[in-house]
């Protein structure tokens, strides 16, 4: 390629970084002047998120930790070396249920606790937009790809809040289509917009190290994704029904009761299923199935790897977490069609994965988890007719 066509691509690129940079600034704007505290949430989440990971590194490098560590990768081999038969006759609806039937239902105690109460300080503080971008940068877990990943989909998840917020906005679906587009013009820092094969969260070597290892974080992290999701739901139904208002002050106040204590403890349980699209913001999904796919395809690659940063005792997590963000970012292997991304996605229920963002839902819905629905299927499958 010529010097000059590549300087052209080089000046295109630099132009369209600066474009999606400007959009993205006025996403912050825009949110924050509509709802502050929510935009400072969303700020305080980056920060949350990065420290959890620091947090959990720190933990499983900690020589204090080493008999829980190893204790606890003993449960995580019997867990992954049981037949579907043996975990189901346990009595436990998903991996992080055996693990607590296991007596490992917080492996570290005390220290996962203190993370705990530390990262809900976070959250009532004020971080600047700057501040919180940069955490994904500066944390000292995870490379410079995967935080530009990271970074790159709370940018997008930005961007879809503020074109429901905007009034001026006369096309959403199209405004959100143009969103869309921009996200998946960088190709090595975008995940796919078509759903992943369900099996890279369930059966990854890492599967459940992070349920397991760390309930109170996790309880934390999914709550925070679930008001992400929730709080967009809200949004795009007011913005496809007039009657519809107060929806994100709903979101709040039910998210600040998942958090409860600083400690963990609340009448309003925390999702102990990893919210997704469909079941938390299906107005999203109905709007825009790619961009509900691409914050989907987001959360499960931030939950595998907090996977392979919980799992104790590994010391090939850099090469782990570089393969399945390659995993993520690859647009044509591993791939789902849309029918089996829908039925996953629902199967863990709403009211488990944190409840409607509006609606009421006073009990589950399913009287079985994601996991132990997908082990049922299999197991009927595997039987010969």
């Amino acid at each position: 390629m010529s010097l000059t066509r590549i300087s052209g691509r080089a000046i295109a690129l630099a132009i369209a970084l600066g474009a999606a940079g400007a959009a993205w600034a006025q996403s912050e704007e825009t949110i924050r002047d509509a709802y502050p505290e929510l935009a400072g949430l969303f700020s305080a989440f980056d920060v949350t998120q990065a420290a959890a990971l620091d947090a959990i590194a720190e933990i499983n490098a900690d020589p204090a930790t080493m008999d829980a560590r190893m204790e606890l990768a003993m449960q995580l081999d019997m867990m992954a070396n049981m037949t579907m038969q043996e975990m189901m006759a346990m009595g436990g609806h998903s991996a992080g249920e055996v693990a607590m039937s296991m007596d490992m239902a917080n492996p570290y105690g005390e220290l996962e606790t203190e993370v705990r109460v530390a990262l809900q300080e976070q959250l009532r503080q004020e971080f600047d937009s700057a501040e919180a971008a940069a955490s994904f940068q500066n944390s000292a877990s995870i490379d410079r790809h995967t935080a530009e990943i990271f970074e790159r989909g709370r940018r997008f998840e930005s961007r879809l809040f503020a074109i429901y917020v905007d009034e001026s906005i006369g096309d959403k679906r199209a405004a959100v289509q143009d969103a869309v587009a921009e996200y998946m013009t960088d190709d090595i820092h975008s995940v796919s917009s078509t759903p992943k094969n369900v099996s890279l969260l369930l059966t990854h070597p890492q599967a459940n190290a992070f349920q397991s290892g760390f309930p109170l974080l996790r309880g934390f992290l999914w709550s925070n994704q679930w008001l992400q999701l929730a709080a967009l739901e809200a949004v795009v139904l007011e913005s496809v029904d007039g009657n519809v208002r107060g929806g994100v002050a709903t979101t709040l106040e039910r998210f600040w009761n998942k958090m409860g204590s600083a400690g963990g403890m609340t009448m309003f349980p925390a999702p102990v299923e990893l919210p997704m699209a469909p079941a938390i913001a299906p107005n999203l999904y109905s709007q825009s199935m790619e961009a509900a796919i691409i914050l989907d395809n987001l959360n499960v690659l931030e939950s595998i790897v907090t996977d392979i940063m919980a799992y104790p005792n590994l010391d090939n997590r850099d090469e782990l977490i570089t393969a399945v963000t390659a995993d993520f970012t690859n647009k044509s292997e591993n791939l789902t069609d849309s029918m089996n991304y829908l039925l996953f996605a629902l199967r863990g229920g709403i009211y488990n994965q944190g409840g409607p963002a509006v609606g009421e839902l006073m009990q589950s819905e399913r009287n079985r988890s994601r996991s132990a629905m997908d082990m049922e299927h299999a197991m009927i499958m595997s039987q010969p007719m």
